[in-house]
């Protein structure tokens, strides 16, 4: 998955799947849905899910399935 925003700082990428990370202000996000996404990936299906850089701005997330 990836879009063409800003891009993720790299001095957070080690932060994001993290729970309760959030770069939103207070009341506008909890934190919980990639550390979510991340553990129902890595735990519940024994996958990955990963950000790969971006050049140019953008993020881009890889999900991998054991297939």
């Amino acid at each position: 998955v990836d879009d063409t925003g800003p891009g993720i700082p790299s001095e957070i990428v080690g932060k994001v799947f993290e729970p309760f990370f959030t770069t939103k202000s207070t009341g506008e996000g909890t934190g919980l849905g990639l550390s979510m996404s991340h553990d129902i990936v890595t735990k519940g299906h024994s996958g990955q899910l990963r950000i790969e850089d971006t050049r140019g701005g953008g993020a881009t997330f890889v999900v991998r399935l054991p297939g």
